[in-house]
């Protein structure tokens, strides 16, 4: 099993303390995070995409260079990159740029997005957002693997023999699709025998692995041999302790805190109580050996070979925080490293083509 760190990066006042620290200091925040990934062993560190508040995730491909050149050995993710907003052959020319900077280390979760207010700043609805996420993904995934890409689009300017520079350095880029509610983004992933993401936060397991089933259904279908099925999936928040009173009790102001900020917003309420969401939900708040049956009580459902948790302190101290992460890859990973297998694919870069093969790779 590989493990990613991953950041939507909110910007509100911290749970607990009620501090909000400044853009500039959150944004250092997020680098200190990444090194701290890279310095405990994840497999990989995700920046995602929201353009409304309180999140200031908005251009993840600027993020993500800085952190390439900061470290040496972790993947960089995108979480997601909201492609039904995005121009593909932008989207195409900043990833393309990044893969090359990171020498290869970038994987990409793509997904239509979640908001009313980024949808409105971009003219989207969620009529259209659909198919503006697959013709977004269709056009981006043609100028991956063609030198020159003809596209008949609705939603922007038709292509003939368009040309689009830099050319990529790993051929492909892979591709996730990050899956929350809907079919729509399933049934594209098992189209084009990519991996899936599944979301994995605000409910209990159930809705998430009937929509893994059916991405596995969908699968076969398009005659896609099983055995190469990946699916990575998140976890809704994380706190691991020598003992799981001691997680829960420095979790629960955090929990409370939140559920405040639910209930005053008017959002839907879940999990009343810390006890329930340490148990019902996705979140790893425990002992590691409660965290390690957890994990595996979700494989069981998933089937899963990736997983994701917060890159963020989230209102636990920094130094509960890396203490946190540390023991979680200490006493939790090396144990589900060995009873859980990693995807069906190398997760280095995949190999730049070389001068000899530079002709055009055609879907």
């Amino acid at each position: 099993m590989k493990f990613l760190a991953i950041t939507l990066i909110p910007h509100r006042p911290d749970p607990v303390t009620g501090v909000r620290k400044s853009t500039h200091d959150r944004f250092r925040e997020v680098l200190d995070d990444a090194l701290l990934a890279e310095e405990l062993g994840f497999d990989g560190f995700g920046v995602g995409e929201r353009h409304e508040r309180p999140f200031i995730s908005s251009f993840p491909t600027v993020v993500l260079s800085h952190v390439a050149a900061l470290t040496k050995r972790i993947r960089l993710f995108t979480a997601v990159t909201t492609l039904s907003l995005l121009d593909p052959v932008r989207a195409y020319e900043d990833y393309a740029t990044l893969d090359h900077l990171s020498e290869g280390r970038l994987d990409l979760i793509i997904g239509k997005g979640n908001g009313a207010a980024q949808r409105d700043l971009f003219n989207v609805t969620p009529e259209d957002q659909w198919d503006r996420n697959a013709e977004s993904y269709e056009v981006f995934r043609k100028i991956w693997r063609q030198d020159k890409v003809t596209a008949d689009t609705r939603f922007r300017p038709p292509l003939t023999g368009a040309e689009v520079w830099p050319r990529p350095y790993q051929r492909p880029v892979r591709v996730w699709h990050g899956s929350a509610t809907s079919r729509e983004s399933v049934d594209l992933a098992a189209r084009y025998g990519d991996p899936l993401f599944s979301a994995n936060v605000t409910n209990p397991i159930e809705p998430y692995a009937e929509l893994i089933r059916h991405y596995r259904e969908r699968w076969e279908f398009y005659g896609h041999d099983p055995a190469d099925i990946a699916v990575g999936a998140g976890t809704a928040g994380i706190h691991v302790a020598p003992t799981s009173q001691e997680a829960l009790a420095a979790y629960r102001p955090i929990f409370e805190s939140n559920l405040a900020f639910l209930k005053k917003a008017g959002l839907p309420v879940v999990f009343e109580t810390v006890e329930d969401f340490a148990e019902r939900s996705s979140a790893l708040i425990g002992s590691p050996q409660q965290v390690i049956d957890k994990v595996h009580r979700y494989h069981e459902q998933f089937g899963h070979t990736v997983l994701h948790v917060h890159a963020d302190a989230g209102g636990l101290t920094a130094a509960r925080h890396r203490a946190s992460l540390k023991l979680f890859q200490s006493d939790v990973a090396p144990v589900l490293r060995r009873e859980i297998p990693d995807p069906p694919f190398a997760w280095g870069p995949v190999p730049p083509a070389s001068p000899l093969t530079q002709e055009s790779i055609h879907v």
